[in-house]
């Protein structure tokens, strides 16, 4: 009996220890989980001393197709041209304090998957979260600083 347990308990010990160790070497961190990440840059806003006139110069220079709140690019994703994404290019009145905290003159909307997961993350790294989520028809957004006090928009779209 002694000598059919042995065997029995090392096969039932090295399972456990071959589970163990596979579960505590393939958790996801911040930057291998398909479910967390940046998927593209949403938005970049900038301050201008007259938005209008230079989203007019951009218009009659370059081709940007203005609207009310700058230009948006639309592409698609990957190989799937059914999966359609949008940039927004905007540029802000100079006295604008939506970029505040951060002192700088510009701002990136960064496009990411599963915010609210994200800004879990986030807080448990340490990371300034300016303000709380916010949910639109087109998405949720959250405002960030970076470690050089640039405020960053992550904006999880509603594609």
């Amino acid at each position: 009996m002694k000598n059919s347990i042995l065997p029995a308990l090392t096969l039932v010990i090295t399972f456990g220890l071959g589970f163990a160790f596979k579960t505590v070497t393939t958790l996801p961190t911040l930057n291998q989980s398909s479910e967390i990440k940046v998927t593209g840059i949403g938005g970049v806003f900038f301050k201008s001393k007259d938005p209008k006139k230079l989203t007019a110069w951009y218009q009659d220079n370059l081709g940007l197709n203005a609207n009310p709140y700058g230009a948006t690019f639309t592409w698609y994703e990957g190989a799937d041209s059914t999966k359609q994404g949008q940039t927004q290019w905007t540029p802000f009145a100079e006295t604008t304090k939506y970029f505040e905290p951060s002192a700088k003159d510009f701002m990136i909307n960064y496009r990411v998957s599963n915010l609210e997961v994200l800004v879990e993350e986030l807080q448990k790294n340490g990371v300034t979260i300016v303000d709380q989520m916010e949910i639109y028809d087109f998405g949720k957004f959250i405002h960030i600083l970076d470690p050089e006090g640039n405020k960053i928009e992550l904006w999880e779209p509603i594609d």
